[in-house]
């Protein structure tokens, strides 16, 4: 996990959202152990109610489940459903502005995609 935080968001939440990151890359998979509590308030000089909150709010979203005296753990499907999720999102929040500035821009999705992929009308790849 990154140390750094900003301002424009709660530290708990930043914590939150680095772990659902990890989740989603694949640096924590079902069933892997979230560091502890205390090993990460130690780690980045925070609070452990700062922590023990970001990683209530992932209980709570059904991505980490508690395990008395052993730890908090990834569920299964944990990153199943953040995908679901992103996708969604996306398809939501971000897509649409993605389709105005296309059609804004007067692109079409066959030279999206030739751009996209770095190649030149041959089909060669651009260097």
């Amino acid at each position: 996990m990154d140390p750094k935080w900003n301002e424009d968001q709660p530290i708990y939440r930043q914590l939150r959202d680095r772990v659902i990151a990890m989740i989603l890359e694949g640096a924590l998979g079902d069933g892997d152990a979230l560091p502890s509590v205390r090993n990460v308030a130690a780690e980045y000089r925070l609070n452990p109610l700062t922590v023990l909150k970001g990683y209530q709010e992932l209980v709570d979203e059904g991505l980490v489940e508690k395990k008395r005296g052993r730890g908090m753990f990834v569920t299964d499907g944990a990153r199943t459903q953040l995908m679901k999720d992103e996708r969604q999102r996306f398809l939501d929040a971000e897509w649409p502005q993605v389709l105005a500035t296309i059609e804004r821009l007067g692109l079409d999705v066959q030279t999206l995609i030739k751009e996209g992929k770095g190649s030149d009308d041959s089909g060669d790849k651009k260097e």
